[in-house]
């Protein structure tokens, strides 16, 4: 019996690597929805800093989703 356990790799333009995407997006857009709600409603931020805290936490938990989705 011959055990195979390693993943094939995804090919360009293949399935597997837009889920990635779709799963880096989403946890960003989820990150930056919650913090900005919490600014917003629960800290009594103005709109702008609360968007502006938003746009850094997304990006941030972009890039914590992309480089988790590469190891």
């Amino acid at each position: 019996m011959r055990r195979d356990g390693m993943l094939k790799t995804a090919g360009h333009g293949s399935v597997g690597a837009m889920k990635n995407w779709r799963y880096i997006g989403l946890h960003a857009v989820t990150a930056a929805v919650f913090i900005f709600l919490l600014q917003r409603y629960a800290l009594n931020a103005t709109l702008e800093t609360g968007l502006l805290w938003a746009l850094v936490f997304g990006a941030c938990a972009a890039g914590l989703a992309y480089s988790q989705s590469n190891r």
